[in-house]
């Protein structure tokens, strides 16, 4: 207890006798952006500048006058750079406690003068590792260390130190100097001190997934890193979660990939759905018009044709219910006749990679209502899905696997036609975005009942039928596809008797002879994939 309130002391004298003002500012940046601006108000504000390289040439050929870091230290630059700002001088300017009588006496006897502001962004990391073709010797050179190390340094030492990491923060600080008589405010420094954190945080995880993913490529063979980081910038503060009661907020670059043309602010939900629907329609991303419509993350109808308008029509005839407040995603363009015939109902979102002036003109006249412009399909990429469970995370790659009709196998008497043939590959796709145990019932480019999430698939299949009952869709000559296999005899039985004729399931079960005898009694084709497709 009593070294926690000496501590607690220590750092209150040390605010209690701060330097009044921001008498000397470090700054090294690799974005330049508002640099010279910047640096121009704190030199009219007296402030001395020390800087380095390319930024100090930057600051002088603006007029500004700079002391150069190796002439403040009395040490050259060397090494290629790599040793030019670690150095008592600097480290020491940062890091001692104002107000410390024996931090201030070692700082005087070794001519340590402090340095009240630093301004330091890194080197771009993963913009070089992101270069198609780059080398490991380059992605090491652009590994920061003076950099992180000065952030570090300044941020502990916050109480005293005023840091800048982000360019955008530029005019905060110069508004607080203004405001504090040349100072800035704690409540600032600290804000400012735990984004330092959050970036050198953020650089360190990539610069390890980086390094490991070499590894993995230099052995030839994949494992997952011993620790893993999650890091990504806020790009929205949500008013609440999936519930009123829990708090959220958006993070990552999902809006480089979404831009929201109309209506309200996306919710959690929102986003949860555009996401589903983004993975849907990228399975159809070169096909012919496709528009699927989703509820709660699950398809409710998807179909195709030659126009838009055709495809949203056999999209709706599904199931005409649950597209009330749903999510709406198409492959092309977005034409006036589909946005007429979309307008009819209320929906919450709207996404197309773009959208016709009428169109668009014809939908903005719903206030509530979301349009979403896809500016390139993130789902459509592989990468890495996580999923919080209770006590921590689970991380998987991506389920971007197709199957094309050649790798199918036949394990019927009776091999699938042509039509019924590319019915069962389209229905593989759409039953791969349903959740399990899911059962999807096709035609040629077109759903026709959908059954999901159900305990038993005996049961999806017969949710599924009703469906296309209720939308007065006859199942006869339809083919159904099942996420994963049919583990007894009674679900493609069911399917048959409903009007199924073939079947396309990954196969795999203790049963799949009987599974196959069943099918062969009933003149149904059967494929199995090989795979399943599993979406909890």
């Amino acid at each position: 207890m009593g070294l926690k309130i000496s501590v607690t002391s220590a750092l209150r004298l040390a605010t209690l006798r701060r330097m009044s003002k921001i008498q000397r500012a470090l700054i090294s940046v690799s974005d330049k952006t508002g640099l010279v601006d910047f640096a121009r108000e704190l030199a009219a504000l007296g402030v001395e500048i020390l800087s380095t390289g390319g930024t100090a040439k930057a600051l002088r050929d603006a007029g500004l006058k700079v002391m150069d870091v190796s002439d403040y230290t009395g040490f050259p630059e060397m090494m290629d750079g790599r040793v030019k700002t670690l150095h008592p001088k600097v480290h020491g300017g940062l890091l001692f406690l104002r107000g410390n009588a024996e931090h201030e006496a070692a700082a005087a006897k070794h001519g340590i003068k402090p340095i009240d502001l630093v301004v330091v962004n890194l080197y771009p990391f993963e913009k070089t590792v992101a270069k198609p073709g780059v080398q490991l010797h380059e992605a090491i050179e652009n590994i920061d260390i003076g950099g992180p190390s000065m952030l570090r340094s300044a941020a502990k030492n916050h109480a005293s130190v005023t840091v800048v990491v982000d360019p955008a923060d530029y005019s905060v600080v110069l508004e607080s100097v203004r405001k504090h008589d040349g100072d800035t405010c704690p409540n600032l420094r600290r804000k400012l001190a735990i984004k330092v954190y959050q970036t050198t945080a953020a650089y360190d995880a990539a610069i390890s997934a980086y390094l490991h993913k070499v590894r993995c490529e230099e052995k030839g063979e994949f494992a997952w890193p011993d620790r893993c980081a999650i890091t990504g910038m806020k790009a929205q503060e949500l008013r609440y979660g999936e519930n009123p009661h829990q708090r959220a907020a958006l993070f990552g670059p999902f809006r480089e990939s979404f831009e929201q043309l109309h209506g309200k602010e996306l919710s959690y939900n929102n986003i949860l759905d555009i996401s589903a629907a983004s993975g849907l329609i990228a399975e159809f991303a070169s096909d012919a018009p496709t528009c699927a419509i989703l509820k709660h993350t699950n398809p409710c109808g998807v179909g195709q044709g030659a126009a838009l308008r055709e495809a949203w029509d056999k999209a709706f005839e599904t199931d005409k219910q649950a597209p009330f407040g749903g999510i709406i995603v198409v492959n092309r363009a977005l034409d006036l006749g589909i946005a007429e015939a979309i307008s009819e109902i209320f929906s919450e979102v709207i996404i197309a990679p773009e959208f016709a002036a009428d169109a668009l003109a014809l939908l903005q006249k719903k206030k509530n209502l979301r349009l979403i412009r896809m500016k390139q399909n993130p789902a459509a990429a592989p990468g890495v899905d996580f999923r919080s469970v209770a006590g921590g995370f689970l991380v998987q790659d991506r389920d971007t696997k197709s199957v094309a009709a050649a790798e199918l196998k036949v394990v019927t008497k009776r091999a699938p036609s042509e039509a019924e043939m590319q019915a069962m590959l389209f229905g593989w796709r759409v039953v791969k975005h349903v959740k399990s145990n899911a059962i999807v019932y096709a035609g040629p480019g077109r759903t026709l009942g959908i059954g999901a999430g159900q305990m038993s698939r005996v049961d999806s299949s017969r949710i599924a039928v009703w469906k296309a009952g209720e939308a007065k869709l006859p199942l006869k000559g339809s083919v159904v596809a099942s996420d994963a296999f049919f583990p007894f005899p009674d679900g493609l039985i069911a399917a048959a008797e409903a009007g199924a004729t073939a079947a396309i399931q990954p196969g795999g079960s203790v049963r799949d002879v009987d599974v196959i005898k069943a099918a062969d009694e009933r003149g149904v084709a059967m494929v199995f994939t090989g795979f399943r497709h599993f979406r909890h």
